[in-house]
């Protein structure tokens, strides 16, 4: 007989968990006794949300589920941020709770949340376990939930008396949950009816969503484009499906996005899109989508498919799978001159390099940085003029490119640079953040010193919410409130309280200087960025 506290243990290690992200308390405490006794190593971050991001940078470098634990009530709350930023990024999730005594449930005592109720609409699932008998079986779940179909984050709610109760454990056997059957093959049908548009179409366009990531179907996104020559475009969570400087990718569409890629999505008379939401940032834009585009859209969630754009041929199944499919098809295209005029437009943009007055400039630093970041590094974009600035200009060669696309959280960037450096510890990581970000999440130096965790953090500095005071800026005449950072610390001493090296920089004079030595030092390193307050984000 072992207790509660130990069939999760066990039950995580034959998960393959290696690395667990979280901040303890009294909920949690037999399970933390029973964790030090276990090979997996525990992370303590320095807050409950930044659990659930380093979780989520390491599921997205992994391809597994990130597992993050905190104790009840307000941990648990606080987690919940991440949970939603995860589930609407469809990033896989195994998160454990604590929770008071079972026989207290419902009685409002001492850090009791109903943290299932509250994080319902940001889960996948979520367990609220009542027997310690169930413990191997729920979690043998969870990692199957979180991880098929369309990822997401999974709950598990286990209160402190579960922890301590007896049970005589027993491997779970193979998961099969009735209603619970993904779609993973396409339907034949409707591969051989892609096939046929593909052939009658005179300019088709292919979409590419973070769902490419999902199913590790980079390398066949890649392979199906260049065998039928057909242009590619991205969402924001797309970026660096194929890399950035492919000759046929147009670059990423939408709000934000560049004008060679919202043209050729306008342009298109076949849009296909694969593991793409349909946003209103990006695809769902009216003046994109042509009246007379014609869509195919690809997704594992079949809840997805015409939720928000009509669709011509429908298919669910996992992006892989169905790439796999249609190339297997033998699908032929005749040469055309749709690709080559968008690689002449292509062809024709210029990073902006412009010097500044004052301050850098965020867009020629974005660009220069990436190149020359090894070709797999992996960039971690924060949320603000920061992201826009490296969603537009950021090079992704063989790398990877991390963000809060669908919630939009600032304070994902370090975090989840963490996790992504702990996944693969031979990637080069860069971390960049507004000065507004960063105030978010500085606090996880003390997490990135305590555990040696060797990631680049770079900081755009404009003392400002920069991005609110543009629109502030552009919607409501100038009228600027609650955008000034005045009283914020001196960041570069920030860092070096913590023992990790920084320098500040104005101008791009430096920069390429300034990014060389950051790349060279063996360890963490800071880099703030002084930005004029008044840069646009476009």
């Amino acid at each position: 007989m072992i207790t509660g506290a130990d069939a999760i243990v066990r039950s995580l290690e034959n998960e393959g968990v290696e690395i667990i992200f979280g901040y303890p308390g009294a909920t949690v405490c037999p399970l933390y006794d029973k964790l030090s006794k276990s090979k997996i190593k525990h992370i303590l971050v320095r807050h409950e949300q930044h659990a659930g991001h380093a979780a989520s940078g390491y599921a997205r470098i992994k391809q597994r589920p990130g597992v993050c634990m905190t104790t009840s009530g307000p941990g648990a709350t606080n987690l919940i941020t991440a949970l939603g930023t995860a589930y609407m990024d469809s990033i896989p999730l195994v998160a454990i709770t604590g929770q008071v005594s079972s026989d207290l449930l419902g009685r409002d005592v001492f850090q009791e949340a109903d943290i299932t109720g509250a994080a319902e609409p940001f889960t996948k699932y979520s367990y609220l376990v009542k027997c310690a008998d169930d413990l191997p079986r729920i979690i043998k779940e969870a990692f199957h939930i979180a991880s098929t179909g369309r990822p997401g984050p999974v709950l598990i709610d286990i209160p402190v008396n579960v922890q301590n109760q007896k049970l005589e454990y027993t491997t779970p056997g193979e998961v099969n949950l009735r209603g619970y059957k993904p779609t993973i093959k396409g339907h034949a049908g409707q591969i051989k009816r892609i096939c046929k548009a593909i052939n009658n179409s005179e300019k088709p366009l292919i979409c590419a969503g973070g769902g490419i990531f999902a199913a590790n179907a980079q390398k066949e996104l890649k392979q199906f484009a260049e065998m039928i020559n057909i242009p590619i475009v991205s969402t924001m969570m797309g970026i660096g499906a194929v890399p950035t400087d492919h000759p046929l990718y147009a670059g990423m569409l939408g709000m934000h996005g560049k004008n060679i890629a919202n043209q050729a999505i306008s342009e298109s008379d076949l849009l296909i899109l694969i593991g793409a939401r349909v946003s209103d940032r990006a695809v769902l834009l009216p003046a994109n989508v042509g009246n007379n585009t014609k869509i195919i859209h690809i997704d594992i969630d079949p809840a997805e498919i015409g939720k928000n754009l009509s669709t011509f041929i429908p298919v669910v199944g996992d992006a892989n799978q169905i790439l796999t499919q249609v190339m297997s098809a033998q699908t032929e295209r005749k040469s055309d001159d749709w690709p080559g005029l968008l690689r002449s437009k292509k062809s024709k943009i210029k990073i902006d390099y412009n010097p500044r007055k004052f301050g850098i400039n965020p867009k020629g630093f974005v660009n220069l940085l990436s190149g020359m970041l090894p070709n797999d590094h992996i960039y971690c974009a924060d949320v603000g003029q920061n992201q826009i600035w490296s969603a537009a200009n950021c090079q992704i060669r063989q790398g990877r490119f991390l963000t809060s696309g669908g919630m939009g959280t600032m304070g994902y960037s370090i975090p989840a640079a963490i996790g992504a450096k702990l996944a693969d510890p031979d990637k080069t990581v860069v971390a960049v953040c507004g000065d507004g970000a960063f105030q978010m999440n500085m606090m996880e130096l003390g997490t990135i010193c305590q555990h040696n965790v060797d990631i680049k953090i770079v900081v755009m500095k404009n003392n400002k919410l920069g991005l609110v005071k543009e629109i502030q800026r552009n919607s409501y005449k100038d009228n600027e409130i609650a955008v000034d950072l005045t009283g914020s610390p001196d960041i570069t001493a920030i860092a070096k309280a913590y023992g990790i090296p920084a320098r500040s920089i104005d101008s791009m004079d430096v920069a390429e200087e300034a990014i060389a030595e950051m790349i060279r030092h063996k360890g963490t390193y800071l880099l703030v960025c002084t930005v004029d307050e008044n840069e646009s984000s476009m």
